[in-house]
């Protein structure tokens, strides 16, 4: 189909491509063109489904009105969430989003961080995996607006978005430790990520602070190899001469792999008790009481386009790390 174009909509109307730019364009001061030509300029422009070329325009001024989100796992949960907000709070201040994923391979990252460079994004939202390091500082040196949102590297001079990730852990190992639960498991990701590791710290400081520690209750999965490498650490955990009697998964992904080979090993009705990252719908139809942590996600993606949006239009260039609070969500 031929793409229409101002010349289409002139031509149609016996006017110049100058004055449907006019119209159509909004600048159409001090009624240079009569209101009746303008209504008929719209009307064709509708009939004919004109689209503008945003792209060619933002050329012109130096700006694509588009931003280039890359996340660490479409397929998961949390990042399909995010997307979804951040899209909208994209929409909201007048830009398209570009979505890429990663997989957790920082190659990919770099391979999508140049695409996306090649088509003009005004700004980036990144989630970086493990390795990524060198690429955001390129990007800082760049002189790219960027923000980095679920994940940083504090030895790195950008702005981010993230939880209280060593507190709300905190929290939640102590609330089951006043629930009674005297030998809590750790099942987290092989990897030093900063925001794994807060988490793990809240593990064990709650744990030591009881005085329960037992560095052999932490388990640790691979990404690549999730289910299987779950299926390893269950075993180990329910073979244990003294019983786990609560399982910490610091991750959506690893709670659902965990809880999915818990069920598979008919452990799902054990006393076992289990505290998850991130909400899922499969904690209410499930014969468990699963508590969780709620992480802000339409806050976090609020607060991501706004960093983004100061640096792009160059409001605030101030680097600034935004901690928003995760919610602990207990059934009682």
């Amino acid at each position: 189909m031929e793409k229409i174009s101002l010349k289409h909509i002139a031509d149609e109307l016996g006017v110049s491509i100058a004055t449907v730019s006019l119209v159509l364009n909004g600048k159409n001061v001090k009624n240079r063109v009569s209101e009746e030509m303008s209504k008929k300029i719209l009307k064709k422009a509708e009939e004919l489904h004109y689209t503008p070329n945003t792209f060619a325009k933002g050329l012109k001024i130096g700006k694509s009105k588009t931003i280039g989100l890359i996340v660490a796992d479409i397929s998961n949960v949390f990042f399909g969430k995010l997307a979804l907000y951040i899209q909208n709070e994209a929409e909201k201040e007048g830009y398209a989003v570009i979505i890429a994923n990663t997989n957790e391979e920082y190659s990919e990252m770099d391979k999508m961080v140049r695409l996306l460079k090649s088509r003009q994004v005004d700004g980036l939202i990144i989630t970086p995996p493990a390795g990524s390091e060198k690429t955001i500082q390129y990007l800082s040196k760049e002189k790219m607006p960027l923000v980095l949102v679920d994940r940083n590297f504090p030895e790195l001079n950008v702005s981010s978005v993230m939880i209280n990730n060593f507190e709300i852990s905190y929290n939640a190992i102590s609330k089951l430790i006043e629930k009674g639960f005297k030998n809590i498991a750790l099942i987290t990701y092989k990897q030093t990520q900063f925001h794994i590791t807060e988490r793990n710290r809240g593990y064990i400081e709650a744990n030591k602070n009881a005085n329960l520690y037992n560095e052999k209750n932490i388990k640790m999965v691979s990404y690549e190899f999730l289910n299987s490498d779950m299926e390893t650490v269950i075993n180990e955990l329910l073979s244990e001469e003294r019983p786990i009697d609560a399982i910490y998964f610091t991750t959506n992904s690893i709670s659902i792999s965990g809880i999915k080979e818990l069920y598979k090993q008919k452990q799902y009705q054990s006393n076992i008790q289990l505290m998850c990252f991130d909400e899922s719908d499969a904690f209410y139809i499930l014969p468990l009481n699963i508590p969780f942590i709620k992480q802000p996600i339409k806050e976090m993606a609020k607060n991501a386009m706004q960093l983004l949006t100061d640096q792009m239009e160059m409001k605030n260039n101030e680097i600034k790390n935004c901690i928003v609070e995760a919610e602990l969500k207990v059934r009682e």
